[in-house]
């Protein structure tokens, strides 16, 4: 009953933040601002480049437009209100609030590990079997690849953002992050958190597991066949369409592998958020750098699409 009652009276949560420094708030503030502007410029300027583009109509930029338009909703999720508290005193919370954050940040995030891998079988068909790719890649397949890889991403979170709210939390009530992060909130609760803590090494490995192996394996039979071309140029053509979409799995892999599988140590918190701060802010800001700066068409169709073409 104490516990219920605890419970009960909880209606809103304290977010420790990033520093408790009051001279670094006001720096980090127009530093994050403007990662969230290039972030949105970026992600939603390919979106639109990609759109309006005819040269860009084909399955491997209507997947780079999903993922930009992904990541424009999953720095979102975040940037906001970590903008509004580094101004605030008082950096709290509500308690629905906090749970909607968790569930679109764990959302948006798996549901960007399925489509990175849905990506990498787009160009394991368009290289290892070109004469098959539009029969295979159809617009119908590339739909539910995408609209799989959303549901797979909202169960995923369900689950996880259910079984957390669904814990008595005990007071203080402060959240020791910048945003509400699944294991700092668990860290706030009465009970034995055994169970969340199994779901999140079983379902959110096995998700990593499996979208990674996805990767590895597209690549291999990609590696494969291109071994297999006779010149170096069409080596290097048939690989350039690959390498923006290796750097993306690369950085955003790495650094969910880097947080989860480093050692321990007594600065984790610490860590731990500026992990967070990398993958949060700064991943969806570089990805539409990627796929830009290293793909002449969408350099082109930029070009035309600024112009006014």
């Amino acid at each position: 009953m104490a516990e219920e009652n605890q419970t009960e009276q909880i209606t809103e949560l304290t977010l420790v933040g990033l520093t408790d420094n009051p001279r670094l708030q006001a720096p980090l503030f127009l530093l994050f601002l403007l990662v969230y502007f290039i972030t949105l410029a970026g992600n939603l300027g390919m979106v639109a480049v990609i759109r309006s583009s005819s040269q860009l109509q084909s399955p491997m930029y209507f997947f780079l437009s999903n993922l930009s338009l992904l990541d424009a909703c999953y720095s979102s999720v975040v940037t906001p209100r970590t903008l509004i508290n580094l101004l605030m005193e008082k950096k709290t919370i509500s308690l629905a609030g906090c749970a909607t954050q968790l569930f679109f940040f764990i959302a948006f995030g798996t549901t960007e590990c399925f489509l990175l891998a849905a990506m990498a079988y787009d160009r394991y068909v368009a290289i290892c079997k070109p004469l098959l790719y539009p029969a295979i890649m159809s617009y119908r397949v590339c739909m539910l690849l995408v609209a799989g890889s959303y549901v797979l991403g909202l169960l995923h979170s369900s689950v996880h953002t259910d079984f957390a709210f669904s814990l008595p939390f005990c007071r203080p009530a402060k959240v020791n992050h910048f945003y509400c992060d699944l294991m700092p909130v668990l860290a706030l609760s009465c009970s034995d958190t055994h169970v969340n803590r199994g779901l999140i090494f079983g379902l959110a490995g096995l998700v990593e597991m499996v979208t990674i192996l996805a990767v590895l394996v597209s690549y291999t039979f990609i590696l494969s066949t291109v071994s297999k071309i006779s010149s170096a140029k069409g080596r290097h053509k048939a690989f350039s369409t690959c390498t923006s979409h290796l750097a993306g799995v690369t950085i955003f892999h790495g650094s969910i592998l880097a947080l989860n599988f480093r050692p321990t140590s007594s600065d984790t918190l610490s860590t731990d958020k500026i992990f967070a701060v990398f993958y949060s802010l700064v991943v969806p800001m570089l990805n539409p750098l990627i796929y830009s700066l290293r793909n002449r068409d969408v350099k082109n169709a930029l070009r035309e699409f600024v112009m006014g073409k």
